[in-house]
């Protein structure tokens, strides 16, 4: 069986913490596929497009990733890709905290997708798109924070 994983965000922006997960998951999957959550009810900075873009250009080199946008579920978009796995990516306690609730849940909706976290590495900990959005929104710079292929 495809070891397949779902990487689920927004990525408003995507920044070097999501990069940085993606990188050192890629042994681990056969295919990874970043997927854009679409929240109608969650003003995005970026739009849709240029989201898809950044994340396509960052891994451009990379044949086992896949960028897609889903609405609904991320078990049932699992189902839909036949993807056993969702990976997340973990900064802090707290992010455990809230994942850990979601994860649960999901593995009772959908018994056979297991969430894989990885802990983000020091230097990206304290990178969060939440906080790269206000500071680009105070006009502060942010290139050290982002991938190489998001251009603002």
């Amino acid at each position: 069986m495809e070891r397949i994983a779902v990487f689920p965000g927004s990525f408003d922006p995507i920044t070097k913490g999501h990069e940085s997960i993606v990188k050192r998951a890629i042994p681990l999957f056969d295919k990874i596929i970043i997927a854009i959550g679409i929240n109608a009810g969650k003003n995005s900075m970026f739009d849709l497009e240029q989201r898809k873009l950044w994340i396509k250009s960052t891994f451009k080199n990379n044949p086992t990733i896949e960028v897609t946008t889903y609405a609904g579920l991320t078990v049932d978009y699992c189902k839909a890709q036949n993807a056993n796995f969702i990976l997340r990516g973990l900064r802090s306690y707290s992010d455990f905290d809230y994942e850990y609730g979601i994860a649960q849940m999901n593995k009772s909706l959908i018994s056979n997708v297991e969430t894989i976290f990885l802990l983000t590495e020091p230097e990206f900990s304290h990178i969060s798109s939440t906080i790269v959005r206000d500071i680009i929104r105070n006009k502060g710079k942010v290139e050290q924070f982002l991938p190489n292929a998001v251009t603002l």
